[in-house]
């Protein structure tokens, strides 16, 4: 039976020293029932583990899935609450694992890359007893969801308008329906890059020796990998996560030959044409008004010490040895945007770079973990701390503190489930800050009286799971509470960590970058291509946009973001015709 058709088991916790008991017992004579269900059910588990770990595709991720279940942090599941068909899920949104997002990117930790992100309730819409909801996204992808496919009108091979009625008895006439025609999606496999070879005639004089070759095709150049084969290999390698070497053998079975070695010569040079964009989504990204960074664990593989000593930020030690990928997203007047940065500098330094450019003399809110090196140095901003990272460290403790955790984690569901009721009325950052204070504050200041009680009469020892998770929150209170003080400051920093599972993704496929500078141009394609993403903009064709109009590119980088870049690219498209 194949793993995913096995009906998960029962979890039962057994301590070590009730299953010795057992054993022990076993020596003076048969053993009650409820004793050799126990005993069996070791049995399994060690059978379980063991024909894992001698299979060849055993992963650490999937024992730990075998033995613990798979992780979920919401507060149903961490609390054993029954959850019902309308039962609100706000709580999903209170960490990042349970909304999405990665583990904390900070630690080195790895969650499986995906784009899942849990909606919320704030339970305020609980459909009424015996109502269905429908869930939504579950239907099929009807045509409107093809934009840049083809349309190809059809007309019928016997029948005209105006025509009389075939059907027998009938003396109507035919009129066309011109606003609802029956719709075919033909989907049809394609290579991701093709290839076309054009032979073209070649006339000699018999005379001279002169040779006439016949024109290329208008608009095929001279080069031989076109835009759109650069843009599609950066979003294979930089968007999907895909190794050069993988799309070698894809394209290999598809009979185009396209070596790694080639990929990159093809992707180098395509980012040294666009490098404009990326600087000027930095200059737009410090003018944010709300910043989000975090950074994760990453490897080059050829980095010399003196070009590690080059690449450290000011300040920094020089015998530092870490690699990281920094991750940022602005909130910007003209929506999100999402930067990379991969070197030996961690995420507040990332950020303070990019502060360096700021003109706006107010300061930003600074959405981050409470790790102080996501601080940007000398910057001045409004610091805010995630408050699913507090959470967490609830979570973790929940099994030996049941009641303490309860009351945390129904408390800052009800957070949540207020910033949802704001985001679905669709609240400005004033009428969301009072609605948080009307509604979240009497409970953030429950909490906090609950905390001082723990340890102002004894009950919590401090050193203890329980203790350090009242601590890190009464050390991060004023950071945790930004969203009760000031308009538009956020409660998690999922956003940036959602951004980070690019990073991760091409770390857990492809390793290592080889060199700094194609980590850079790993970074300047992840910026690019997650930033059209977050716009809801298709990041092939804007890249293929950026790329075929270079020049106009390099006059005005402005023009050619991705919120704006179709009215460029209207005009550019025009004059190319006019001429």
């Amino acid at each position: 039976m194949s793993r995913s058709r096995q009906k998960p088991p029962q979890r039962i916790r057994i301590p070590i020293q009730e299953l010795n008991a057992i054993v022990e017992r076993t020596r003076s004579g048969p053993l009650p029932e409820a004793e050799q269900a126990i005993l069996k059910a070791a049995v399994a588990t060690l059978a379980r583990v063991t024909t894992e770990l001698e299979s060849t595709q055993t992963t650490l991720a999937r024992v730990k899935r075998v033995l613990f279940g798979s992780p979920t942090e919401t507060t149903a599941a961490v609390l054993g609450e029954e959850e019902t068909a309308g039962s609100p899920s706000a709580e999903a949104q209170t960490d990042p694992a349970a909304a999405g997002a990665t583990r904390p990117a900070a630690d080195g930790s790895e969650a499986e890359p995906g784009t899942l992100a849990a909606s919320a309730s704030d339970g305020q819409d609980t459909p009424p007893p015996g109502e269905k909801t429908k869930r939504p996204g579950h239907g099929r992808n009807g045509a409107e969801d093809y934009p840049r496919a083809p349309r190809i009108a059809l007309t019928h091979a016997t029948l005209k308008h105006g025509d009389p009625c075939p059907e027998p008895g009938c003396d109507g006439r035919l009129y066309v329906q011109r606003r609802e025609p029956a719709v075919l999606v033909r989907v049809t496999g394609v290579a991701p890059l093709a290839a076309q070879v054009y032979e073209l005639e070649r006339l000699r004089c018999g005379l001279c020796g002169t040779v006439f070759t016949a024109d290329p095709p208008a608009g095929v150049g001279e080069a031989k990998y076109d835009e759109t084969a650069a843009a599609m290999i950066a979003l294979l390698k930089y968007g999907c996560g895909l190794p050069f070497h993988r799309i070698q053998r894809l394209e290999r079975a598809l009979a185009i030959p396209l070596p790694a070695a080639t990929q990159w010569e093809v992707v180098q040079q395509a980012a040294a044409r666009i490098t404009p964009a990326f600087a000027e989504l930095a200059e737009q990204a410090a003018e944010g008004t709300v910043l989000y960074n975090d950074d994760t664990t990453m490897r080059i593989l050829n980095f010399t010490q003196a070009a590690r000593v080059e690449a450290l930020p000011p300040g920094a030690r020089a015998d530092r040895t870490g690699v990281f990928t920094a991750g940022l997203v602005a909130e910007t007047e003209h929506g999100p945007i999402a930067l990379f940065k991969t070197g030996p500098c961690h995420a507040g330094e990332h950020l303070a770079e990019v502060l360096d450019q700021r003109e706006t003399t107010d300061p930003p809110i600074q959405m981050s973990d409470g790790l102080a090196r996501n601080k940007p140095g000398d910057h001045s901003t409004l610091a805010a701390s995630c408050i699913p990272h507090a959470r967490r460290k609830y979570v973790e403790v929940a099994e030996a503190f049941p009641e303490e955790v309860a009351f945390v984690l129904r408390t800052l569901r009800e957070i949540f489930r207020t910033d949802q009721k704001a985001k679905r009325n669709g609240l400005s950052p004033p009428e969301r800050l009072l609605l948080h204070q009307q509604e979240s504050a009497p409970h953030m200041q429950a909490l906090n009286d609950w905390m001082t009680r723990q340890f102002a009469e004894h009950t919590v020892e401090p050193n203890s799971g329980l203790g350090e998770a009242i601590s890190y929150m009464q050390n991060h209170w004023q950071k945790l509470t930004l969203f009760l003080r000031v308009p538009g400051a956020p409660l998690d920093n999922n956003i940036c960590e959602r951004a980070l599972k690019k990073a991760i993704l091409h770390r857990k496929n492809a390793l290592f970058y080889r060199t700094l500078n194609g980590a850079r141009v790993g970074d300047l394609f992840m910026s690019l291509i997650h930033t059209a993403e977050l716009h809801q903009i298709e990041p092939f064709h804007y890249l293929v946009a950026l790329l075929r109009h270079n020049a106009a590119v390099v006059l005005d980088p402005s023009a050619w973001m991705p919120w704006n870049y179709t009215q460029a690219l209207a005009v550019a498209e025009s004059e190319l015709a006019a001429n």
